[in-house]
């Protein structure tokens, strides 16, 4: 049995495993302890200007674009060139680290896998580390897999570009502690990758490639950047080695876009309407607002109401003007192999979507089930052609007001009992299966991830603490609530059997929904107390 590496002031505070070792090196655990030492005081203070920030908009103000960082905006500047393996990202598939997930996503013909140790995975300290090895090995190309029915899965000879995702800056990692604390889950899981990795994928051809998530401003990106810079120089990797795509899924950062490719512009690589998290954004920054930013039933939420549009829009024109890729946002829906009408339906509406995303201007979108690669293909295949993106196609038709991207209140759709116990529903099942070690899933015919919950439980929040009325009349209280999930936690015992509702965690999956839903107080993030509830 190996044991954890002893370095100066660290603490491997998890359950240690065979293997570890490859991951959790001396090298590692040093670099990781500088950083945190570094760095840790400026993520303190940006995570203390968020709170700052959200009572500010409780108390009335509004967002606009900064007018100190005018001259960025103004300026003529753009990113670096592109790096080897992403100058064709027109089908990106995302997903967990696990090693039958990693060898899916690399094998399913996508141009991009965004392997995810964020919304889509549940951060025990085993998906953490053992998910780092599945990367390595797969860039390696040393990465198989034996179900327990006896599929064998292997890598195919052409495989997507490795991009990793590591948790926003929010997220602490608890099993490790520099000088008696909790190192930043970000910090974690980018040098892990770094020092595991980062060579292996050089050697492979490609680039250390990441996507930052839950950014709300420029200066969170140069944070990222300063990070970056430090973290090359002492692994004695040239500057600009490493490349990230940030997701744009706050209502705070899209007003900082240009700010935020500008502070990353040696390691950019583009963005992505992140829009899960952009909805849930917008409910959350403003939901103490009342029926200004009161949005109607998640199914109707859609990329074409107004301010889903300015945003996704306003996204493609700054990017192309600086020279970066724009992915458009992440068709959700699990085909349904036994439902032929329903499943028709849903890819005709994902063909749409895509569609839309193409003749916007996208360079690429996301998919999250290997199914959906061919319709997104074909959709960016028509576009493109022989070229590997749309770079080339500016969009100054494009002018968004600070207005539009706010106008939450043109969203068109009713609240209705349906849409409360989808929440309710999809809240309790997605937290349920969190708490088990599965981050993502199916529910309803969609992957849902965090992102995904969140809007379910912030709306419960928003509709309950508003005192919304749904379109049959009925007031959304908190006792109303409860009522539903009863109901709806009997819909599910009665699917999945007694003996598998037994065994499952969803007593305790209700009482932590209460608890993001319910509670006077707004939780941040959902992740942030079910992440205590982990062993």
């Amino acid at each position: 049995m190996s044991a954890p590496p002893k370095v100066d002031g660290v603490e491997i505070a998890g359950p240690w495993q065979d293997g570890y070792e490859q991951v959790l090196t001396p090298e590692a655990l040093a670099l990781l302890a500088d950083l945190q030492r570094q760095f840790g005081p400026r993520r303190a203070e940006l995570l203390q200007r968020r709170a700052e920030r959200d009572a500010e908009l409780a108390a009335g103000a509004l967002p606009d674009f900064l007018p100190e960082t005018a001259a960025v905006r103004d300026g003529d500047w753009r990113v670096a060139p592109v790096a080897p393996g992403l100058a064709d990202r027109r089908v990106e598939i995302t997903g967990p680290t696990d090693r039958k997930m990693v060898i899916n996503a690399l094998n399913s013909g996508a141009k991009v896998f965004m392997a995810d140790f964020e919304d889509s995975n549940t951060p025990t300290f085993d998906n953490l580390v053992t998910g780092q090895l599945n990367l390595r090995d797969a860039l390696l190309r040393k990465v198989d897999f034996t179900s327990p029915e006896g599929k064998t899965y292997a890598l195919a000879d052409e495989v997507a570009t490795l991009v990793v995702r590591p948790r926003g800056w929010h997220l602490p990692e608890r099993h490790v502690l520099v000088d008696g604390q909790p190192v930043s889950g970000s910090l974690f899981d980018f040098v892990l990758y770094m020092t595991t990795s980062a060579q292996v994928a050089l050697d492979a051809g490609i680039g250390p490639y990441f996507y930052l998530p839950k950014l709300e401003s420029h200066l969170e990106a140069r944070l990222w950047n300063d990070v970056f810079v430090a973290a090359q120089d002492a692994l004695g990797l040239p500057q600009g080695t490493i490349r990230a795509t940030v997701l744009v899924e706050t209502i705070l950062a899209a007003f900082e876009m240009d700010e935020i490719l500008y502070e990353l512009r040696e390691h950019s690589s583009g963005m992505n309407a992140g829009r899960w998290d952009y909805i849930f954004s917008m409910i959350k920054k403003f939901r103490t607002r009342g029926a200004e930013f009161q949005l109607p039933d998640r199914v109707k939420v859609t990329m074409t109401v107004p301010f889903m549009r300015a945003y996704t829009e306003l996204l493609v024109r700054t990017c192309h003007a600086r020279g970066a890729h724009a992915i458009g946002g992440m068709a959700a829906f699990i085909p349904n192999r036994r439902d032929v009408e329903v499943n028709d339906a849903a890819l005709k509406a994902v063909r749409a979507d895509k569609t839309r995303e193409a003749d916007d201007g996208f360079d690429g979108s996301w998919v999250a089930h290997p199914d959906l690669v061919p319709v997104a293909l074909e959709v960016f295949d028509a576009k493109l052609g022989d070229r590997p993106n749309q770079l080339d196609r500016q969009r100054d038709d494009v002018q968004v007001t600070a207005a539009q991207l706010l106008d939450a209140k043109a969203t068109p759709g009713d609240v209705t009992e349906a849409g409360l116990r989808n929440n309710v529903s999809v809240g309790i099942q997605y937290l349920e299966s969190w708490l088990r070690g599965g981050g993502a899933v199916a529910i309803f015919n969609l992957m849902e991830d965090a992102a995904t919950a969140e809007i379910s439980r912030s709306q419960v929040w928003q509709w309950v603490h508003n005192g919304v009325v749904t379109a049959e009349g009925t007031p959304i209280t908190a006792d109303y609530v409860r009522q539903l999930e009863g109901e709806e936690l009997d819909k599910v015992r009665s699917a999945v059997g007694d003996q598998v509702y037994a065994k499952g965690r969803y007593d305790e999956a209700r009482e932590l929904f209460e608890q993001v839903a319910l509670a006077d107080d707004f939780v941040d993030f959902l992740t942030l107390p079910a992440y205590d509830r982990l062993g």
